[in-house]
């Protein structure tokens, strides 16, 4: 699949194509350019991470914290009854956060009879 490319990216295309042509509004148009990629940069910088970010960053410590106190590979519902922290949590956000834990390599998933197992990486 084609990746698509940005506006970002189509500024630049643009800004070359104006600066090859023999236009009278060169300086403004790039000008103009130049400042939409100003404010691009400007959006990009200022979208940090939102109120629920923060809370799930929040919750996946807690969640490496109540599989370090069981210390064995659990399943979400293990977890849950094993730790009343986690048991404030569905079973479906858990799984989501956790999904996140084992692709950055703070978790290790195992499958037994598709059943998910869970314990902290070593």
């Amino acid at each position: 699949m084609e990746k698509k490319m940005t506006k970002k990216e189509w500024f630049a295309v643009l800004a070359s194509v104006v600066e090859a042509s023999e236009m009278e509004n060169k300086t403004e148009a790039l000008a103009f350019i130049n400042h939409e990629v100003e404010l691009l940069e400007k959006k990009s910088a200022k979208s940090g991470q939102t109120k629920t970010q923060k809370e799930n960053v929040e919750v996946m410590e807690k969640i490496k914290s109540a599989l370090g106190e069981v210390g064995k590979a659990v399943t979400i519902t293990e977890l849950q009854a094993a730790s009343a922290e986690m048991a404030e949590y569905s079973n479906q956000k858990l799984s989501a956060l956790l999904k996140k834990l084992v692709e950055s390599g703070e978790v290790v998933k195992t499958t037994e009879k598709k059943k998910s197992y869970f314990s902290l990486a070593e």
